[in-house]
């Protein structure tokens, strides 16, 4: 256990905290952008219990089921981020991300578990703000 842990001090360098930072930083502000893009461009109604979206349905069956087998693996991968993010000290929007990975992801009881995140008073006023500095109503809940 010494040894390694007077490995690690060694290899740590000036240079290696500071791209440590650096990826920090961009990873922040990366998320942040996406997952407030999606949060201005979901549909107002998109967690009301009238929403119906059905993907590509016009589209030919191979493209559609391409388009949701890789929407739901991206959707996972997001919601295992998430809540990487959500752990103490790493820097992130943990439950947006969450969310994010939810709306993308075919699992059941996904709509229960976006409104529980949804209907948090400090993430659905600071969505609604969000999409009320790019002109975009309000969401409508349940």
């Amino acid at each position: 256990m010494m040894d390694w842990l007077s490995q690690f001090w060694q290899a740590l360098t000036l240079g290696r905290i500071l791209l440590g930072a650096a990826l920090i930083v961009v990873s922040f502000a990366a998320s942040t952008a996406v997952i407030s893009w999606v949060m201005v461009k979901i549909p107002v109604n998109y967690f009301h219990s009238d929403f119906e979206h059905h993907i590509l349905s016009d589209r030919h069956m191979l493209l559609r089921w391409t388009v949701i087998v890789l929407k739901n693996i991206v959707g996972v991968v997001l919601i295992l981020l998430g809540i990487v993010l959500e752990l103490p000290g790493v820097p992130g929007p943990g439950v947006l991300t969450i969310l994010i990975g939810l709306i993308l992801a075919d699992i059941p009881g996904k709509r229960r578990m976006e409104s529980l995140i949804i209907k948090r008073p400090a993430i659905l006023t600071a969505v609604n703000g969000l999409r009320a500095r790019y002109k975009k109503p309000p969401l409508l809940m349940d």
